[in-house]
């Protein structure tokens, strides 16, 4: 089977764009440039298509309770007009997928899900969900374009959405015109950033884009999402989470209803807890030359013997700090920032430190997102 494409996709073509698989799909991974890319973000604006992701929508007197069931999240005391990030856990407390849940009403919701997991989640959601939740995958669709930086509000000034800078972090206005074409718009995104996701119809995301673009809003690939989001320590699924990891291992314990529970998971991430984590999820910077990549080896201080104590999960040269960071989950006797460690390269030992996270905190809007949705 080939990969799919996003209505996007001729454009991406038209402007040159690199594409790459990504989820099962044909992605541009950079336009101009990574460099360029990720500087036009956090000094301007970007418009990226991620109209590869999925959307799941719920709809029905048993919608809300069902959500309430499946998500780490608590979903009852979500706002009309608010956004959430949570996550769907399987039996054994690992992460099915991490997600953003939108409250339209009482009794509809919609779920933002990763490009790769659209099918496992709904799998997994179709087989804990009555019928009266009104499940339904509208991710064919629909389109969805994010638009980061600090001039993100301006941008959608431009191109008619006069009321976007009025919407605060992690709010949406679920009917806002925007390029000619009604759209949900929310104030989130996955870069640091300030900015917005538009969802539009899948034969009219062209536009939007276009006229974005025309706006002054720079094209955005894949590569510069990825380094974005690592300066930001947001995790990425299939590098920092997956079916074995737990949220707490993730450093996500804020996104847990762990009083609560009553989530699928819950007792299974209760007594992970319990018995203790033995690893933990951390930043590091290099201090010695060369790039961390997922899945090199993170080594003990040569002082401490060099042996084995973790796994890079996420690296890349940080184009706002001018040197290489990474995530990897590391034993937690080594988690404490400043604590010296090594990343085998090439089969080197390259000093390293661990740092707090964020990398870069982002110059903000007052309204503008904090943390995590794509």
């Amino acid at each position: 089977m080939g990969l799919r494409r996003t209505p996007l996709h001729a454009v991406h073509a038209a402007l040159g764009a690199r594409l790459v698989e990504f989820g099962g799909f044909e992605m541009p991974v950079q336009y101009a440039g990574i460099k360029h890319e990720h500087a036009a973000v956090r000094e301007r604006a970007g418009v990226f298509d991620v109209s590869h992701m999925g959307q799941i929508h719920f709809s029905g007197p048993a919608a809300a309770a069902t959500l309430e069931r499946l998500l780490t999240c608590p979903v009852d005391t979500l706002a009309h007009g608010a956004v959430r990030y949570g996550l769907l856990c399987n039996d054994g407390g690992g992460v099915v997928d991490d997600v953003t849940v939108y409250r339209v009403a009482d009794d509809v919701f919609f779920l933002c899900v990763n490009a790769a997991n659209i099918e496992k989640d709904l799998a997994w959601i179709l087989a804990h969900a009555p019928e009266d939740a009104g499940v339904r995958d509208r991710s064919a669709e629909t389109g969805l374009l994010a638009v980061q930086g600090p001039e993100a509000p301006q941008k959608l000034v431009a191109i008619g959405a006069t009321d976007a800078p009025g919407i605060r972090r992690f709010r949406f206005a679920p009917a806002l015109v925007v390029g000619g074409i009604e759209a949900i718009v929310s104030r989130t995104g996955y870069t640091g950033s300030d900015g917005y996701e538009v969802y539009v119809g899948a034969g009219d995301v062209a536009r939007v884009f276009e006229a974005l673009v025309e706006a002054g809003a720079e094209p955005c690939g894949l590569g510069a999402r990825d380094t974005l989001r690592l300066e930001a320590a947001l995790p990425l699924y299939g590098h920092e989470l997956d079916d074995e990891t737990s949220p707490l291992e993730a450093g996500l314990d804020r996104f847990v209803k762990r009083e609560r529970g009553g989530f699928l998971g819950a007792e299974a991430i209760e007594k992970r807890a319990a018995e203790g984590h033995a690893r933990r999820l951390v930043g590091f910077e290099l201090v010695g030359r060369g790039v961390a990549r997922a899945g090199y080896p993170l080594l003990a201080p040569a002082s401490a013997g060099g042996g084995a104590i973790g796994a890079v999960t996420s690296g890349a040269p940080s184009p706002t700090l001018g040197k290489a960071i990474g995530l990897g989950y590391i034993r937690r006797e080594f988690a404490e920032a400043g604590t010296a460690i090594q990343v085998e390269i090439r089969g080197n030992g390259v000093e390293a430190r661990v740092v707090p996270t964020p990398f870069v905190r982002a110059r903000q809007d007052a309204r503008a997102p904090r943390g995590r949705a794509r």
